[in-house]
């Protein structure tokens, strides 16, 4: 029996059989910028239907010029693209697949000129105004999707999902955020709600009984002038009502200042919004949003808050999550840990998604290798992430590996980062690759720091150098002074800070530590409640856009984050996540001081200057976090015995540790030999 029955479900639709309630969700990748760009794009979507997604729901298609996300977005209006989807849906199809296409008018978050909503009411995130659009328009733009969901049919598509959430246009009209109107678009609940109803009505008509259509409603808004739960259920039951086969659950604007896909937010943390959608309408419903495991996802359909699960970032992170997970292979799945550097990160700046955990995922057609005609013995030293990856990567190529590690446990620094609140993730990540080496067979010998003349003369054919980092310790007087310790230390646990801390170093780590020191304990923040306290969501959605009342932040230490450079601080973290760990900061008065000449340090606490004015920064613990510098004394002392090692990770480059590049570089090291 499958240890998740509800999860490998068959979902009967009548002209449609899905095999298991596992939905990938719908995600930009830019796949279609690279080169090669159907070959890349079928892969991508054919990986995921081998590895037994039951659908699979892709990226959003404009039905008009004016609904593009930005000049060359995607967009399905014409026959003649037709030849850019039929291999993709004959791919899917021919490894037992299913393929929906998601049709998505960005609306004023349109990043063109010709942006378009109900209202010229700007987004606090595009500079662009939208045009007002006139009844003649709305009408347009109702064919339209109707026109390319016809053409979605004629791809061999097995249906659409129409965008109704995540503040894109059809969201505009149902919010008093976005639609001042005062005809028969705007108004009345009625009113705001007809271009959705419309739409979902018209794309019936013209594609017929037998075609999947899903409706992606927006569950709880998160901004001011969002909707009510009253509105929120008058709209699933009136696109019900207008021939939706499923209801998609989406959840938040973009430009909504609660977060709802990062790190911070507690798995099914929004599962209660999936479970109102499904207690008011009679066809199925699918729950989405940190959701990356099967034991969440068999919960959330045991429970009955929903019939399907939507699972985009975790089908990045491994396209054989629903094959492990069906065949009791759940401790092999690579978890999303919801890190959004390698996905959302790159989509905001412009490049192509991947995943950290999994940098295959979008480049599938660059790791084509034939395993190697003559395996080799390869030594990796050092199992930090860089470490892992190659060794695990070449021993699944068959090469017979040895893996050295000088501390009692696989990790490196992952080790001190899943101490922090909110990246517990990362123990999937060490619980994924010690199973990997277990079922490898990978020689993991732990507490071993093998010396030049040892690794020299044992044998290997390569030998990987991955020994990461040591942090940087700067030349500040008094730096030795007992109240100093490293951000090493305060991770570990292996030293307390008390209750005034001031931290050298405003980088990630130096956020992490002001994070680590000022939240409620890992096993609270990871608490659901405890999150929607924290940022204020009302579960009841009673107000407009589900915002309530914050809880008062009672952070258990006061802190003050130092950085020699000025202006902001916090210019490096992530573009989707940064704002985050900001906001919470400034919740919990996390003092900030920029522009710092360092004096000394002593009895006192910091004695620093700023813009020529001295004063001293009280504090009981200084935390130094200061950068680190690559450990790579065996690299060195290889290269002089004339060993032709490769250095990889921190070892290589130390400058802002980053988990994407050391995971990538290691995987493809392993692939080049």
């Amino acid at each position: 029996m499958s240890p998740y029955p509800h999860l490998f479900q068959p979902l009967d639709l009548g002209f449609l059989t899905l095999a298991n309630r596992v939905v990938m969700g719908s995600m930009h990748t830019r796949l279609e910028t690279m080169d090669r760009p159907i070959e890349r794009i079928a892969r991508f979507y054919v990986e995921r239907a081998r590895g037994g997604a039951g659908l699979i729901i892709t990226g959003g298609f404009s039905p008009n010029d004016e609904g593009l996300m930005e000049p060359g977005a995607p967009i399905f209006n014409s026959a003649e693209q037709m030849a850019e989807h039929r291999p993709v849906t004959d791919a899917v199809h021919a490894a037992g697949g299913r393929i929906a296409l998601q049709i998505l008018h960005a609306g004023r978050y349109a990043r063109i000129p010709e942006a378009v909503g109900p209202s010229a009411i700007a987004s606090p995130i595009n500079s662009n105004a939208p045009r007002r659009m006139s009844e003649a328009d709305i009408l347009r733009t109702i064919e339209d999707y109707a026109a390319t969901a016809v053409l979605a049919r004629e791809a061999g598509y097995d249906g659409v999902e129409i965008m109704g959430s995540e503040g894109y246009l059809i969201n505009e009209f149902t919010a008093p955020r976005t639609n001042d109107r005062t005809d028969a678009w705007g108004g009345s609940v009625e009113n705001r709600l007809r271009l959705g109803t419309e739409i979902m009505r018209r794309v019936r008509a013209r594609t017929g009984r037998d075609f999947l259509i899903i409706f992606r409603v927006s569950s709880i808004d998160l901004v001011e002038g969002g909707l009510t739960a009253e509105e929120i259920v008058a709209e699933a039951r009136a696109v019900e009502a207008a021939g939706a086969d499923i209801i998609n659950q989406g959840i938040g604007w973009h430009e909504a200042r609660v977060p709802t896909i990062a790190q911070k937010v507690p798995r099914a943390a929004w599962a209660f919004a999936a479970r109102r959608l499904k207690e008011a309408v009679r066809i199925p419903v699918i729950a989405s949003n940190r959701i990356n495991t099967p034991e969440v996802a068999e919960a959330i359909l045991a429970r009955g808050d929903a019939d399907l699960v939507s699972m985009a970032r975790p089908m990045l992170a491994d396209p054989e999550f629903a094959n492990k997970a069906r065949e009791g292979r759940a401790d092999e799945i690579n978890v999303c840990i919801a890190c959004n550097q390698a996905c959302l990160d790159l989509i905001f700046s412009k490049r192509v998604a991947t995943c950290l955990v999994n940098p295959k995922a979008g480049r599938e057609i660059e790791f084509d290798a034939p395993a190697p005609v003559d395996p080799k013995r390869i030594a990796v030293v050092g199992a930090g992430p860089a470490g892992l990856a190659c060794a695990v990567t070449a021993a699944e190529r068959g090469h017979a590996v040895t893996l050295y590690e000088a501390q009692g446990r696989i990790g490196g620094q992952l080790n001190l980062a899943r101490n922090v609140p909110g990246k517990e993730e990362f123990d999937e990540t060490l619980r994924y690759y010690g199973r990997r080496i277990e079922r490898l067979g990978v020689a993991l010998q732990l507490g071993r720091r093998p010396e030049a003349d040892e690794l020299a003369t044992a044998g290997f054919d390569a030998v990987v150098v991955a020994t990461g980092v040591i942090p940087r310790v700067p030349t500040i007087p008094g730096i030795g002074h007992a109240k100093c310790v490293s951000y090493v230390d305060i991770l570990s646990g292996a030293r307390q800070a008390g209750p005034v801390v001031a931290v050298i170093g405003a980088g990630g780590i130096g956020f992490d530590v002001a994070e680590f020191l000022t939240s409620a304990p890992q096993e609270v923040a990871a608490a659901p409640e405890h999150f929607r306290a924290e940022w204020g969501i009302d579960t009841a959605i009673a107000g407009r856009g589900g915002l309530g009342r914050e809880a008062a932040a009672a952070p258990g230490r006061q802190v003050v984050m130092l950085q020699r450079k000025p202006g902001r601080m916090g210019r490096g973290l992530g573009v989707s996540t940064g704002w985050v760990l900001r906001l919470l900061l400034a919740k919990r008065k996390v003092a900030q001081v920029s522009g710092v000449t360092y004096g000394r340090i002593d009895d006192a606490g910091v004695h620093i200057s700023v813009e020529g004015v001295e004063r001293v920064v009280s504090a009981d613990t200084v935390v130094v976090c200061a950068g680190q510098e690559p450990e790579r004394s065996l690299y060195d002392a290889l290269v002089a015995r004339g060993v032709a090692a490769h250095v990889i990770g921190g070892a290589e480059r130390a400058a802002e540790l980053d988990a994407m590049r050391a995971i990538d570089q290691g995987t493809r090291l392993a692939y080049s030999f």
